[in-house]
């Protein structure tokens, strides 16, 4: 069974591999990089209850290098009694000029942390994109070193 599986995805993957190569209009991926200020605000007071403290901000950010502008958006956070473990979910709108093309995208963000470990998650939000930036998909990647904040911005546009 387990052979007859593995016969079926290897199958598949070459089929996929195949139809992806014969697609006249394939989009290749690209990269922006540069760096970011960002602005964080509480919007409500704290909620702490059981050990667990939920709060709400607003997110400011001014984007420079292969994107130029700003973000506006709002953030829940979830954190606990042990430093260094929290939560987050975020959405923001991206208006500016990426690359020489202008428009707006919206991001999303999963942020969890905890024991040592971090993931985050922070992918444009499919159909989102407007102007010339209609058609955009991708993931954004945030690296923060020495206070400073830099993002690489893998996506794909039509």
């Amino acid at each position: 069974m387990r052979q007859a599986i593995g016969l079926f995805l290897a199958g598949t993957l070459c089929f996929a591999v195949a139809a992806a190569a014969q697609e006249p209009n394939k989009v290749t991926m690209q990269q922006a990089t540069g760096t970011f200020d960002v602005k964080v605000a509480p919007l409500s007071p704290e909620d702490s209850q059981d050990g667990i403290t939920l709060a709400r901000y607003s997110i400011d950010k001014q984007f420079s290098g292969d994107l130029v502008g700003a973000s506006k958006g709002e953030m829940l956070a979830v954190g606990t009694q042990v430093k260094g473990s929290a939560g987050y979910g975020a959405a923001e709108r991206v208006t500016g000029t990426l690359k020489g093309r202008k428009g707006s995208f919206g991001l999303v963000h999963r942020g969890v942390m905890g024991g040592g470990r971090q993931e985050m998650l922070v992918q444009i939000v499919p159909d989102s994109g407007s102007g010339e930036l209609t058609g955009i998909e991708g993931a954004l990647t945030i690296k923060i070193a020495d206070g400073k904040h830099t993002y690489i911005l893998d996506y794909t546009l039509p």
